[in-house]
């Protein structure tokens, strides 16, 4: 794996935790760290022996570990951003954002304290959002006089409606934990001692499953939530029918019907 200025990574067990960690900026994403973001997917792809992504913040300059997940975009970086550099840096981030949405392992989103602007953006691109009981999740851009420019706008109306997203957005108001799980934004909420616990037990209960069915899964969701419902039902049943000639199909079933634990090995 390639070297990292802001980024840690840790591969155990086939779950690679990827800590973003900029302890003087609250994590907040700049240029350096998207284009890292971008190695560390692209490179953690093409392992085999890596099945679920854990992507979370790391502590900050006074090693609380519980500030912040991400707190944003880098401010300091944007704030004499040209409209074609603002431009450019919204397309920046969205290539390792569409990395976390689209690539074949699962990725979980374990948020430890602040989510803002680029921070919310980021963990809604992760299939599993999981929070400790301390974090907040907001997207403040309108109150900078801008807009969410890493897919909040889009991705946010998707998760918890057009009404809520608009609400958010147009507020700037920040939203606690249980209120995001409320409004289905994140999945779990969890004492904040317990968050990588649970985010790592709920990898191991994915990885315990059939890998690469759980992969064609998530391409069949994503690439069918924006067709019609008569395409994507017939997209799925040629999704079926490529997994029904697999291994781990007869391995599965063969166990099943033997009444033993299945060897599920295909990725």
């Amino acid at each position: 794996m390639s070297e990292f200025n802001n980024l840690k990574l840790d591969v155990e067990n086939e779950i690679a935790v990827l800590t973003i960690s900029r302890p003087a900026a609250l994590n907040a994403l700049n240029s350096e760290t998207l284009d890292e973001l971008n190695t560390a997917l692209t490179e953690i792809e093409g392992r085999d022996d890596i099945k679920v992504v854990i992507l979370t913040g790391g502590p900050d300059k006074k090693d609380n570990a519980f500030k912040s997940f991400v707190a944003g975009a880098d401010i300091a970086e944007m704030v004499n951003f040209t409209a074609p550099e603002a431009r450019a840096f919204g397309i920046r981030a969205s290539v390792p954002f569409f990395k976390l949405m689209n690539m074949r392992q699962v990725t979980i989103a374990a948020v430890n304290g602040f989510a803002l602007g680029g921070g919310c953006e980021i963990a809604m691109a992760c299939d599993i959002r999981i929070a400790s009981d301390n974090a907040i999740f907001g997207q403040p851009e309108c109150g900078l006089g801008i807009i969410p420019g890493f897919g909040g706008t889009q991705r946010l109306a998707r998760l918890v409606g057009m009404g809520r997203a608009k609400e958010m957005i147009f507020t700037c108001d920040n939203i606690d934990a249980n209120e995001a799980y409320r409004i289905g934004l994140v999945n779990k909420v969890v004492a904040k001692e317990e968050l990588m616990e649970t985010a790592k037990a709920m990898a191991a209960k994915i990885i315990s499953k059939g890998s690469y069915a759980v992969s064609v899964a998530k391409a069949a969701i994503n690439n069918g939530y924006d067709m019609d419902i008569k395409n994507a039902v017939e997209m799925e049943a040629n999704l079926f029918g490529v997994v029904n000639d697999t291994h781990d199909k007869k391995e599965g079933m063969g166990a099943f019907l033997e009444k033993r634990k299945a060897d599920l090995t295909d990725f």
